[in-house]
């Protein structure tokens, strides 16, 4: 029987742990890279590295897209690739635009012309809506900061629905903070748990806000489950609530410390016009419930303890 061919775009943790789900199902994934000289030690830790096909893939050449398509015939695409730090991408503007919107819509365009028989997924980012009352969900609007990421997201995210309203099978992935112990040690959760096992103060920025956090587990499941359904923008998110306090509390009261003793808050990591609240409606993830009887059960306390013992 011929394995369903799943090609994941990016070497990234989402596409990592998605990449260790497929596989359990029993089918073949093919991973992309821009350089097959780039660490893939994602896929090390994880234990899959040798059952992954690896394929050299520059996003912005239309003729590899074509050629790999062509080769593999996948029948999803994932989109995981791009520069994905909001910090980061007002230095690398035009990376991040080549890597999100230029990418996409070179794929769309080979996909259209070939009338190729595929679905297609973009991961995006809650922070391209405007929270009501600090709650966003497909209903809410767009939001109007001019950071280079979210611009470039924004675009892409407008780009699907075009191509989608054209006919092709195209789906818009919205992500809240998603966590796991592959994240970068400076990511907050991340960095709040090393300090606290290993019982030192560090530096954070505003504790006082508060964003809706995901476990990377919870996550794949939740995209896996979505990529059967029709073509359409889903919201995939816990929609709980935690804030840098929290996080900080019940961090280092797993290695019995007073958080107060432990971490120095400085402006110099506040974010300017940071939303104090930016939590994903709980309503987005109804469709799970109701179709799948899903339901996400790793955040808040438990999150932060799944974090603390896997490092």
């Amino acid at each position: 029987m011929n394995k369903k061919v799943n090609m994941i775009i990016g070497t990234g943790v989402l596409g990592a742990y998605l990449s260790k789900f497929l596989l359990n199902k029993n089918e073949k994934v093919i991973v992309t890279s821009r350089s097959l000289k780039k660490k893939v030690s994602n896929y090390d830790t994880l234990k899959i590295k040798n059952k992954i096909k690896f394929v050299k893939l520059n996003v912005n050449n239309k003729k590899q897209i074509e050629k790999i398509i062509e080769k593999y015939n996948p029948k999803k695409i994932f989109y995981f690739s791009g520069q994905s730090s909001i910090t980061k991408s007002i230095k690398y503007k035009k990376e991040t635009i080549r890597s999100h919107y230029d990418g996409t819509k070179n794929f769309l365009e080979i996909i259209k012309l070939k009338r190729l028989d595929l679905k297609f997924f973009k991961a995006n980012s809650g922070y391209i809506f405007s929270p009501d009352k600090g709650i966003v969900s497909l209903k809410s609007k767009l939001s109007s900061n001019k950071n280079p990421y979210i611009i470039a997201q924004k675009k892409t995210f407008k780009l699907i629905k075009k191509y989608r309203d054209e006919g092709l099978s195209l789906f818009n992935l919205i992500f809240m903070q998603i966590e796991s112990p592959l994240r970068p040690n400076d990511f907050f959760i991340k960095k709040v748990c090393i300090g606290a096992k290993n019982k030192k103060k560090i530096i954070v920025g505003n504790i006082n806000t508060y964003r809706d956090y995901s476990w990377i587990t919870d996550i794949i499941k939740a995209i896996f489950l979505t990529s059967n359904l029709k073509a359409q923008d889903y919201f995939i998110s816990a929609g709980k609530k935690m804030s840098g306090k929290k996080i900080l509390k019940k961090a280092y009261s797993l290695s019995n410390l007073n958080y107060k003793n432990y971490f120095y808050s400085t402006k110099k990591y506040f974010r300017t016009k940071e939303n104090k609240f930016l939590i994903g409606s709980i309503k987005n993830s109804y469709y799970l419930k109701n179709k799948y009887n899903f339901s996400f059960k790793i955040f808040g306390d438990r999150l932060i303890e799944k974090m603390y013992k896997s490092l």
